[in-house]
């Protein structure tokens, strides 16, 4: 295995969406979403791992979640363990460990890639991120795999790509935000889109140089820290500076000011497992139409549901179609499918009316 890959694994967002399972104390990435017996981290490690040594994974999360990395990764040492003292957005959490990771071997390659995606060709993944490796050990670029639009989503951002290069890898000529649906069926018709995953590869020299480049504050901040990284005085420096980081996503950092970025079009099945209805989406169907995970169910005149509770707990259904249904501890979830965006505005609610122990 090649010791100049290493991997950033995002894994501290909250994922509200995914409220009532996913809460502010123990988010989507620490749980089975699936009921396959490993949760989203868990899978995203074992993927990267295929490819790259498994003490070159460095974890990013919030300081609060240090113990549920561990506990969910016990071949994980606490040095591989990038804690966030701040939410800062993607930005100056991936300057932080990118400067971590030169300062440990200048010749690095790496992907930066988020903790909860679903991605079940694992060999066809490993296929895509070493091809892009290759290229970055040979050129000044920052790369992202897109991913094929299968239909005019409003979601996701979108990459515009070269349309007349006939190379694998393609030179970007912009980052579109997320459209509205008429914009998106043209972005589909012009068959040089893709959506943005969020998942980019590097060496770390271009990466550093990208920011110091388009982020001279944002690079400054954390480049006095270098003498610190790796030894016993970061935790230090960091709880002092983090705070003072720009809330600036990766993209608006970097991606969308720098020259050198290039695409390419991932070859295997995706989904971001954003929402119910996606997670609905992925899973298999029973014969009236449901998703249902470790709950056992009695459905009449029902479809379309998307149903999960604690195991083996029964659920009668009765004429009820595209809903979501979710059982939590103290907390039952009954939300049509078609408004599924607006659970992070219910979920505000709930916390404003019930207390904040309950998001």
């Amino acid at each position: 295995m090649n010791k100049n890959y290493y991997a950033i694994l995002m894994a501290g967002g909250v994922g509200s969406r995914f409220w009532p399972v996913s809460t502010q104390d123990y988010p989507k990435q620490f749980h089975d979403m699936l009921g396959t017996g490993d949760t989203l981290i868990q899978k995203t490690f074992q993927r990267l791992a295929h490819l790259i040594p498994k003490e070159n994974i460095l974890i990013l999360t919030n300081e609060r979640y240090n113990d549920l990395v561990l506990e969910q990764l016990p071949e994980v040492e606490q040095r591989q363990v990038v804690l966030e003292p701040a939410m800062r957005n993607t930005a100056p959490c991936i300057l932080y460990a990118s400067l971590k990771i030169q300062k440990e071997n200048p010749d690095a390659v790496m992907i930066v890639a988020p903790s909860d995606h679903w991605i079940e060709d694992e060999a066809t993944f490993s296929k895509n991120v070493k091809d892009a490796f290759d290229f970055c050990e040979e050129n000044d670029a920052l790369m992202t795999l897109g991913i094929q639009p299968t239909f005019p989503n409003t979601g996701y951002g979108y990459i515009e790509f070269d349309k007349s290069s006939g190379n694998i890898v393609k030179p970007v000529n912009q980052f579109r935000e997320k459209p509205d649906y008429e914009t998106a069926k043209e972005f589909i018709a012009q068959g040089n889109f893709l959506w943005n995953a969020g998942i980019f590869m590097w060496s770390v020299k271009s990466a550093v140089n990208a920011f110091k480049n388009n982020q001279p504050d944002l690079y400054s901040l954390f480049e006095n820290g270098v003498s610190a990284y790796n030894t016993a005085a970061e935790s230090d420096f960091i709880k002092e500076n983090y705070s003072k980081a720009e809330n600036i996503s990766v993209d608006y950092a970097i991606m969308e000011k720098s020259q050198n970025v290039f695409v390419i079009a991932a070859e295997f099945d995706w989904n971001d497992l954003g929402t119910w209805g996606s997670l609905y989406d992925k899973l298999d169907k029973n014969e009236s139409g449901n998703a249902v995970v470790n709950a056992r169910t009695l459905e009449e005149n029902s479809s379309g549901n998307m149903i999960r509770t604690k195991n083996d707990k029964i659920v009668v259904v009765d004429s009820l179609s595209d809903f979501i249904i979710v059982d939590k501890d103290e907390v039952l979830l009954i939300y049509p499918k078609a408004k599924e965006q607006d659970i992070k505005k219910t979920l505000q609610k709930v916390k404003d009316k019930f207390g904040e122990q309950y998001g």
